[in-house]
């Protein structure tokens, strides 16, 4: 299961930074939106893939299941928001490494709600 969510989540991952790179550098968007529909993006994928591959058979309905994802999610857009307008504000680090540190925060958390407290498996 573990190795799963690292492949699944690797590939998000990269999805979220390649548009969070377009939008900031091709679209001229302010970094936080950007990331924060990065985010969304991502995360609505990793979903689909979690629910499909990662935790296949879980019992929970799929309605329940992505209104849980989504309130996990939520506390995951909060990690990684809140910790990456500190970032942007209190470093020099470049806006999309700060994101990548960000991420290992956030997705741990994520993965943990979800493993326990959606798909009820760990």
């Amino acid at each position: 299961m573990l190795g799963r969510n690292t492949v699944v989540s690797t590939a998000v991952f990269v999805f979220d930074m390649a548009l969070l790179w377009a939008l900031v550098e091709l679209l001229g968007m302010d970094k936080i939106l950007a990331a924060a529909i990065g985010f969304v993006a991502a995360n609505s994928a990793h979903y689909a893939f979690g629910r499909s591959w990662i935790f296949a058979g879980t019992d929970r309905a799929v309605l329940t299941g992505y209104l849980f994802f989504l309130i996990n999610s939520g506390v995951g857009m909060v990690i990684t928001l809140g910790m990456y307008a500190a970032f942007l504000a209190w470093t020099p680090i470049n806006y999309l490494v700060a994101r990548v540190i960000v991420s290992l925060f956030a997705g741990l958390a994520v993965f943990l709600l979800n493993a326990i407290l959606n798909f009820r498996r760990l």
